[in-house]
């Protein structure tokens, strides 16, 4: 399997996006799992709107994929993308994020949109 090499400007605007700590944080917690725009709602204590934008911004970069269910869209990591090994080495040395998702399932809030 040949590795792919990212142009400069691509790793660049990939970085620059995950520059920002709710973004990075929601690209975490996506290593585990699909997540509803609710679940991130609770988990990053955030109003719809606000991670709905975050959610764009990773989406139109193409680092995550949005499925529908009903009313409701999940979103998970675009494992097929360019970028995805950048992101899989770039999660080996920041924090796990499923403490945080262990928490919403404690108290009952997983997946509450279902």
């Amino acid at each position: 399997m040949e590795k792919s090499v990212l142009q400069v400007e691509q790793a660049a605007s990939v970085l620059k996006l995950l520059g920002d700590k709710t973004r990075l944080t929601m690209v975490g917690l996506l290593f585990h799992r699909e997540c509803c725009v609710c679940e991130f709602v609770e988990i990053l204590d955030m109003s719809q709107p606000s991670v709905s934008q975050h959610l764009r911004k990773l989406r139109d970069a193409g680092l995550v994929k949005e499925r529908r269910k009903g009313q409701w869209i999940f979103y998970s990591l675009h494992k097929g993308s360019d970028v995805f090994p950048l992101l899989e080495s770039l999660f080996t040395f920041l924090p796990d994020q499923q403490e945080k998702l262990d928490t919403l399932e404690a108290e009952g809030k997983r997946i509450v949109c279902e």
